[in-house]
């Protein structure tokens, strides 16, 4: 059993921000592996179904960003899944836009949602952090991380989206080197 978690935030106007490309992330899972229709549960949008032999919920945290980890908890805690069966999706902006790197456990790197989650479940779970690059023209990050992509940024994310999918069995048999290689060597 696994938990995959998209963050962002839940208003209609956030749903193309940077920050929000955990919830995308979510959404394709849902789509290609046909989950379950979202329900609110939990503090979030929860989705469930099987990716090949193994059990998936899928949430997408309602409590905005800064307090993802509320959700994540009540729901680990209620269904028993253990923090190392967590795995994260979320904007980073040290990454390159259109990279990804797949990690276990480490710091939140100012990252205000995996600061909630390690508080409320500690720092033993997977992350997939989607790269979305640095501002520019000294463009405040606040700012930056709740900007829209653009139309070219937006093509972009769909890809990285459908390229992850497309490995996602990888990445449930938790072998986060090769799906981080594996994702960021497709065309």
């Amino acid at each position: 059993m696994l938990l995959f978690v998209g963050l962002g935030n839940p208003t209609p106007d956030s749903e193309n921000n940077r920050h929000n490309v955990g919830f995308k992330i979510i959404d394709t899972i849902n789509k290609k592996f046909n989950l379950s229709k979202q329900k609110p549960k939990f503090k979030g949008l929860l989705t469930t179904g099987n990716i090949g032999d193994k059990k998936i919920y899928a949430i997408k945290p309602l409590t905005f960003m800064n307090n993802s980890g509320i959700c994540i908890r009540e729901l680990i805690e209620y269904f028993k899944i253990d923090a190392e069966d967590v795995i994260v999706f979320h904007d980073d902006l040290d990454v390159e836009f259109g990279r990804i790197k797949a990690k276990f456990g480490g710091s939140d790197a100012g990252h205000n949602g995996i600061a909630s989650i390690d508080k409320f479940i500690g720092k033993d779970y997977s992350r997939v952090r989607i790269g979305i690059g640095k501002p520019k023209n000294n463009i405040e990050i606040a700012d930056y991380v709740l900007q829209n992509f653009d139309e070219e940024e937006s093509i972009g994310i769909e890809k990285i989206s459908n390229n992850i999918t497309e490995s996602i069995s990888i990445l449930v048999e938790k072998k986060l080197d090769l799906f981080s290689s594996t994702v960021n060597n497709k065309k």
